[in-house]
């Protein structure tokens, strides 16, 4: 009886197992295998491979079918305008063609239409009759363009300054005048950093000649103004923390929010699928980009660019990436082991931008070595403006319990730095008792908690359990989808965007049991559910951890799956363990 526990009088649970109150509860058997379909599917394994971190053979399986040019409608007769390419276009001009051909419309009303007053998209809309006439010309509500909100989404790189990153042709003068100083004064002063001044001679180093996609329409971000204490925070998730999920958290009341992590030197390469991880939405009142690097001239390039063309509230540095590609190149949290390159890094970062710089760090990299109690007054010496301790190393990843009393030791020589912590919060009890009753921080960074259940903020404000109903979790997806086809696109390759992204943020979200069937509040992150069914059909489906029944929610506000679709979910969650 030693790996059970007693729950409640007269059920006992397996170690590590949630207490669901028994009429729920199915065989566990088909919990087993349904984790394994999900995890991974059966062609796919093997008796040597493992079963937790990544699927990294997944990409292949999840990319749609590539359109031939021909079958694609231009952009420009999509809309009723003239072509502006001429003979080189390689799209389709034929309008009669492409809309016999055309996939069945998957609703009668565009949402981007109904929120804009026009569809961009046009006749490429999987939308398209809800705004085209029997002449196939496009309908426009004059009033509800005028109406609309410009500039909805910020950082917006246009084609122009993609091309001038890629021909090496921008100017990072701050950060080359910062680059000089300190190599001048490491010859100077042997192994001491740069002198006081350092920072204020660099920002006085600006070039005439640095052109900018935004800097003159925008009101520059001081640093300092904001008091980052006391608010919640959304930690910056790779893929699933995309610019649609961080407007659902927004609906529920995170008050900071921040870039997925962006690749430092991608984004000086002008590559567009790192610059595309800028944007901000006019909600997110607080944000920040985070970059993750290696090198002091890159990354300090790097938040030198967005200072100068996006508009962010805070930067933040990546030492607490755990995945292989990033430690093997000595980025995230490799860093930890160099805590000089981690000065000149954050230094660079300072003197080569006007907001503030922040960092995100773990306990250190072997689980039994922590060096963050090291680093964290050296954060606050150097200006750094906010620092996020992830209460767990390099080593354990998202297994095991995040140590918050060694959060909490940090806190205490943190000195004037505002000291976040994160790690296994997902309930207004766990933050509280961390923020309250024990005070080992000054705020708490979440990010698995918000993808297994967005409302925790609402929950963590209002200081109660929200036994959300499964219809109103599918509203919520239902509000994902129209963000998502607003930031992606109403077409056939957006729709296709929304659904994978929609597909990933369920591999987390069917982790949430529902509060009403728990048998002891609340929910812990690292216990796993037995198999149980719902209060309702959807409310189980919505609990399915089968990656066929996803699909199908997502077939529920998005239609039907082209027939060669497949998906391979990119986390094996071993997180419970």
């Amino acid at each position: 009886m030693a790996a059970e526990t007693q729950a409640t009088e007269g059920q006992t649970t397996s170690k590590g197992e949630a207490p669901i109150k028994p009429e729920y509860i199915i065989q566990r058997e088909v919990n087993k295998a349904a984790a394994t379909e999900a995890a991974l599917p059966a062609e796919e394994e093997s008796k040597g491979e493992k079963k937790s971190g990544q699927n990294k053979k997944r990409a292949a399986k999840n990319k749609p079918k590539p359109r031939q040019n021909a079958e694609r409608l231009c952009r420009s007769v999509a809309i009723g305008e003239e072509c502006t390419i001429g003979a080189a276009c390689k799209s389709s001009h034929d309008v009669a063609a492409f809309m016999e051909k055309k996939e069945p419309d998957l609703g009668s009303q565009c949402p981007i239409f109904d929120e804009f007053g026009k569809c961009v998209f046009g006749l490429r809309c999987r939308y398209a009759m809800a705004h085209t006439t029997a002449e196939f010309t496009q309908v426009v509500d004059n009033e509800k363009v005028q109406k609309t909100q410009p500039n909805q989404v910020l950082n917006q790189m246009s084609r122009d300054m993609q091309i001038r990153l890629r021909k090496h042709q921008e100017k990072f003068p701050r950060t080359q005048e910062f680059d000089v100083q300190w190599q001048a004064s490491m010859k100077d002063n042997g192994a001491q950093a740069g002198s006081a001044n350092t920072e204020e001679s660099a920002r006085d180093a600006q070039d005439d000649t640095v052109k900018t996609d935004q800097a003159s329409k925008r009101q520059r971000k001081a640093r300092g103004r904001i008091d980052y204490r006391g608010k919640t925070y959304l930690a910056p998730l790779t893929t699933v923390g995309n610019l649609p999920f961080r407007r659902v958290c927004k609906e529920f009341g995170v008050n900071i929010t921040c870039s997925e992590m962006a690749i430092a030197g991608n984004i000086i390469q002008g590559q567009g699928s790192e610059l595309a991880l800028l944007k901000r939405h006019a909600s997110e009142d607080i944000f920040g980009v985070q970059l993750a690097g290696n090198r002091a001239d890159i990354v300090g390039k790097a938040a030198e660019f967005v200072s100068n063309n996006c508009d962010v509230d805070f930067i933040d540095l990546n030492m607490g990436c755990p995945i292989d590609m990033a430690f093997n190149n000595g980025g995230g949290s490799a860093l930890l082991a160099h805590p000089r390159k981690i000065e000149r890094i954050v230094r660079t970062m300072l003197a080569a931008t006007d907001c503030d710089i922040t960092v995100k760090f773990r306990t250190g990299i072997s689980r039994d070595v922590n060096v963050a109690h090291k680093l964290v007054p050296q954060f606050a010496s150097w200006g750094t403006a906010l620092g996020t301790l992830h209460g767990r190393s390099r080593q354990q990843r998202y297994t095991k319990v995040a140590d918050w009393d060694y959060i909490g030791e940090c806190q205490n020589v943190a000195e004037t730095m505002p000291l976040f912590g994160g790690g296994d919060v997902m309930s207004w009890e766990d933050y509280w008792g961390h923020m309250e009753t024990q005070k080992q921080c000054d705020g708490i960074m979440i990010g698995r908690g918000a993808l297994i259940k967005p409302w925790l903020f609402r929950e963590i404000e209002e200081r109660r359990v929200w036994d959300i109903s499964a219809s109103e979790r599918l509203d919520m997806l239902r509000q994902f989808t129209r963000f998502g086809m607003e930031h992606w696109g109403t077409d056939t390759q957006g729709i296709a965007n929304v659904r994978r992204y929609l597909l990933e943020w369920q591999s987390f979200l069917h982790r949430y049991i529902p509060a009403g069937i728990l048998e002891v509040l609340p929910q812990k992150i690292n216990e796993r559910p037995p198999a149980f069914v719902g209060r309702n059909d959807l409310e189980t489906l919505l609990s399915s951890p089968l990656a066929s029944d996803w699909v199908k929610i997502s077939e529920m506000l998005l239609g039907p799956v082209p027939d060669d679709f497949t998906f391979v979910p990119k986390h094996k969650s071993n997180s419970y363990e």
